[in-house]
């Protein structure tokens, strides 16, 4: 069994980091050629957000399939036999159809889109990606490797094992040379936990696949260039003549990509932002090839390698991520909790214990310069990542006060700058709702401080208004807890959470939030129409123009609206719905995606059931009850342990104990088949 390294998740942030960093900065220019690039812009040596009126930290496939695709390892128990199909199952889960994570460029033209219709449609994988049905051009394409990054993390040391993952995961969607590229880089991220000499880690990556392949030629052919010229511009001309796009056609293939990801890290002199400079300043496929090199150069130089660079890479970052998929939840993330996600799958593969700092507090600051999103707010405040100020851990977080109050702040919901998100909509719920108990530990400095918990949220108008919580009045060196019950705010859906400061310099220790929430979700009175977004919308239509907050309709198959995160477990879910027409219509609890979900139907059938999606349907129990199409239900969903319990119009009709791996967490939902429900308010409370 390979042995876990000692800085193994100092060293997946560093992959993490280098991975987002390379997409945050190859995305604006994407597409563009290398004359282009040169014409507009020269050497890209820093952030171009600005080039494209975008964000800097944006949505994107790179990251959210990455990070998203990867879960199909807890899905499945952490299984080292995972297979195709059940990657592909994940895939079904976590994709809504033209919404989601992929580029839905049409079946035939984006490869991505071609392998989801392909399982939509029953065909598992690995023949929903195979070239016998897609063609080998389409097969080929470059998104095999942009998502497998993740695979090579979770098998520190051992290129075998992330070799033969990444064959099963891209074979989703991807055959042929595309999964040779994506072994390649899977295998050099596994190595490089362990080997820091870039040579080695070639060959032992190129040595795991077919020596006759493309992939291997290009790698050979890259690396002799690079021997015999330091030039790196005469190294570019070379590949776009021996491997560019009009030798590898279709829209982004994986041959060209790859040879720029050897080129910049051969030529990139083991430094960062010079690897960074030469595979975005190259053009084609920039923000997947920078990923791919960041994530390499990140795992393999550690964060040192980062950080030692002139060129701040990280503080405009703040370590934010999103991944817009169909479990809302994960939509607002950051670098430090992707990476304990990732390190815990490959500490179960090793068969160690999961880690969870500071007790599992979602802001822990316990990575290197982590800072989890937190932006100082007020004229002349700071915000930065501390050492020796921790009673719980190793980091925290100094919020400094400059002319006046200080906030640091992060976001719990989309943010005021990615409400129109060019290019991929960020499908996200709030990671923090009403009913929630909020702790914080903080600490002053050499000065006294006030300091008080605080929420943002998206008011009248949804316009950000504030929300203060309890406080404490804290003498030079003193530290307090601070513990907050989140109040109602009327369906305006939490922004923010963070602490504002008064006086001196304070050090957040770390601050989380537990429970399920007590909270109704309706159209606020208030108005405005972020509330609409905070649910992940897996239906066919669902207007704005009716007076019902609710009225969702799904014209065939099964369609789910959803809302709520992995810290909601035991609770109650309730709503009063109508139903026009409909083959079952009802309510649901846990979701965490579009196929994993409790739920509590009324079908056209007469009967009410409890059923179970997982990767499939499972009825587990069924009973009938007097409904009719026109009239209001009153429905409840209550979840206890593996215990799942349905009530209809106040009394209890169906009751059941799950033990076939049971789902024991997620968020709350509407779920319609064929047809139309209509409702006005879900409602959540927790069960003791």
């Amino acid at each position: 069994m390979v042995t876990i390294p000692s800085d193994y998740a100092e060293r997946v942030y560093a992959g993490v980091l280098g991975k987002i960093i390379g997409v945050y900065l190859g995305r604006p220019i994407e597409g563009w050629t290398y004359e282009k690039i040169s014409d507009r812009v020269g050497e890209v040596d820093h952030y171009l957000h600005e080039v494209r009126y975008m964000p800097l930290v944006c949505t994107d496939d790179d990251i959210s399939g990455t990070f998203t695709f990867l879960r199909a390892m807890p899905d499945h128990g952490n299984n080292p036999e995972i297979t195709p199909r059940e990657i592909g199952e994940s895939w079904l889960n976590y994709i809504l159809e033209r919404k989601t994570i992929l580029w839905w460029g049409g079946i035939g033209n984006s490869t991505e889109h071609t392998a989801f219709v392909r399982l939509k449609n029953g065909i598992p994988a690995p023949d929903s990606g195979s070239e016998r049905l897609n063609g080998k051009l389409i097969a080929e394409q470059i998104g095999a490797q942009i998502f497998i990054d993740g695979w090579g993390m979770i098998c520190p040391g051992d290129p075998e094992r992330a070799a033969d993952f990444a064959r099963r995961a891209g074979s989703v969607s991807h055959d042929g040379e595309a999964i040779y590229g994506a072994q390649v880089v899977a295998a050099m991220e596994a190595q490089a936990f362990v080997e820091s000499d870039l040579n080695r880690l070639i060959d032992t990556a190129v040595a795991l696949i077919p020596a006759d392949s493309v992939i291997a030629r290009l790698i050979h052919d890259v690396r002799a260039w690079h021997a015999a010229e330091p030039d790196w511009r005469k190294t570019r001309e070379l590949i776009a003549g021996s491997y560019g796009y009009d030798k590898f056609g279709g829209n982004c293939h994986m041959v060209p990509n790859h040879a720029l990801i050897m080129h910049a890290l051969l030529h990139g002199e083991d430094d960062f932002s010079r690897s960074q400079m030469i595979v975005n300043t190259c053009g084609w496929d920039t923000d997947c090839n920078a990923a791919n090199v960041g994530c390499i150069m990140g795992i393999k130089n550690g964060l040192a390698g980062i950080d030692a660079m002139e060129y701040d890479w990280r503080g405009p970052v703040a370590d934010r991520m999103y991944l817009a998929t169909a479990d809302g939840g994960r939509g607002i993330t950051d670098a430090a909790i992707e990476t304990f996600e990732v390190v815990n799958i490959g500490r179960s593969l090793a068969g160690l214990d999961a880690v969870a700092p500071k007790g599992g507090a979602r802001f822990h600051f316990d990575l290197p310069g982590s800072v989890q999103g937190f932006i100082a707010e007020g004229v002349g405040a700071t915000v930065e990542h501390v050492t020796g100020h921790s009673s719980l851990g190793s980091g925290a977080l100094a919020v400094t006060p400059g002319a006046g109050a200080a906030r640091a702040m992060t976001a719990t919901f989309i943010p005021e700058d990615a409400i129109e998100m060019p290019g991929y909509t960020l499908l996200a719920s709030p990671t923090i709702y009403p009913g929630q108990r909020v702790t914080a530990r903080v600490s002053a400095g050499e000065a006294p401080a006030r300091v008080r918990l605080a929420i943002d949220i998206y008011g009248a108008g949804d316009v950000m208004e504030t929300i203060h919580g309890p406080g404490a009045s804290l003498a030079a060196g003193a530290s307090a807890d601070l513990d907050w019950i989140v109040p109602d705010t009327g369906g305006s859906p939490i922004a923010k959470v963070g602490i504002e400061v008064e006086g001196g310099a304070v050090s957040l220790d770390a601050l989380g939030w537990t429970g399920a929430p007590t909270v109704t979700l309706a159209r606020p009175a208030v108005g405005g129409a972020l509330w609409r977004r905070a649910w992940v919308e897996g239906v066919d239509q669902w207007e704005a123009r009716w007076p019902q907050a609710y009225r969702i309709v799904q014209n065939a198959g099964t369609g789910l609206i959803s809302q709520g995160t992995a810290d909601w477990k035991d609770y109650a879910v309730s709503a009063t719905i109508e139903v026009p027409l409909a083959t079952e219509a009802g309510i649901a609890a846990r979701s965490g995606g579009f196929k994993r979900w409790y739920g509590l139907l009324l079908c056209n059938d007469g009967m009410a059931r409890l059923v179970r999606e997982r990767d499939g349907r499972t009825v587990l129990a069924e009973a009938a009850v007097p409904w009719g199409f026109d009239r209001r239900h009153a429905l409840s969903l209550e979840v206890r342990g593996n215990t799942i319990t349905g009530f209809v119009d106040g009394a209890k009709v169906l009751s059941v104990t799950d033990d076939d791996s049971p789902l024991l967490h997620g968020g709350a939902g509407l779920v319609v088949t064929e047809g139309c429900l209509i409702c006005d308010a879900v409602e959540i409370r927790p069960l003791g």
